[in-house]
């Protein structure tokens, strides 16, 4: 943690929303002036699109059906601590980006598939954000947690997580949804082994439940709207955090523990801009206030 370089990391899961979650901190940013520099989790990917191909190929001759983006052998994660380091230090780092598709590769001059170089972070940032899959990862080589200031999960029910990668994969990525279910049962042990564990690390849960039947993920034709769920929000520290004021602006919204509120879904980026909007003013005014 750093009080004159503060560090917010999204962690969540392959389908679990955290670009949505990411998009309400832009707009945070934006109307409270706040400077801020990205960092994106699949830019510490170990290896490109088909440079991981090759090696599922070779995991799989081995046998190892478990070999995926989720699990510390495919990235770089000491890299990325290193950054997280160096940022809470100084304020700099440097980063780079995976090109995803097309529209991606005109925009960074980079063919699909592959990483961009490595570039510094802009000077003068009032702090450091990143999204991906292990902003809160702990390993027997790397803790990063230690690094962040604010620390947020995405964590929809998991049937949930599954029908939402399954439609953003075939959609958008012309997947299969044979080969969606393949890349699920690989991921598995490096989900409940890397990806779960950090949800004990984060600060505060954002997890969508839906309340419509999704029982079986793999036949859904939909994705369960924001009215047709309810978020639970954990928060671990729940001191400092006004309940009554939250249940007032979010109807509908009731406590199921000491430290959980419930609210209706479509309220998420409201509860989200009252939760959050403080505690990002809270760091940036530590920050320059120190400075």
């Amino acid at each position: 943690m750093s009080v004159k370089h503060p560090i917010i990391s999204i962690t969540g899961s392959s389908g679990a929303g955290t670009s949505s979650v990411k998009a309400t901190f832009d707009q945070i940013f934006r109307r409270e002036g706040v400077n801020a520099a990205f960092i994106e989790g699949d830019a510490f990917h170990r290896y490109d699109r088909m440079e991981m191909r090759e090696k599922m190929a070779e995991a799989i001759k081995k046998p190892n059906n478990h070999f995926s983006h989720f699990g510390p052998e495919a990235n770089i994660l000491q890299e990325l601590e290193a950054v997280f380091r160096e940022y809470s230090e100084t304020g700099q780092g440097r980063t780079r980006h995976y090109v995803h598709d097309d529209e991606e590769a005109e925009l960074y001059g980079s063919p699909p598939g592959t990483f961009t170089d490595w570039s510094p972070l802009p000077e003068d940032s009032d702090l450091l954000f990143y999204e991906g899959l292990h902003g809160a990862a702990v390993t027997d080589t790397v803790n990063l947690p230690k690094y962040g200031d604010l620390k947020i999960g995405v964590v929809p029910v998991i049937n949930l997580e599954w029908i939402q990668k399954i439609h953003r994969d075939r959609s958008a990525r012309g997947y299969t949804t044979q080969a969606v279910t393949d890349t699920i049962l690989r991921r598995m042990y490096d989900y409940v082994n890397y990806i779960c564990p950090q949800f004990t690390e984060t600060d505060i849960n954002f997890q969508r439940v839906p309340i419509v039947d999704t029982s079986n993920p793999f036949i859904a034709r939909w994705i369960p709207t924001a009215d047709e769920s309810m978020v639970v929000i954990r928060f671990k520290d729940p001191r400092g955090i006004d309940f009554s004021y939250l249940q007032s602006m979010l109807h509908d919204s009731f406590m199921s523990r000491a430290n959980s509120i419930v609210i209706p879904g479509g309220k998420l980026d409201l509860a989200m801009q009252l939760i959050l909007t403080p505690l990002i003013k809270r760091l940036v005014e530590r920050k320059r206030r120190a400075a």
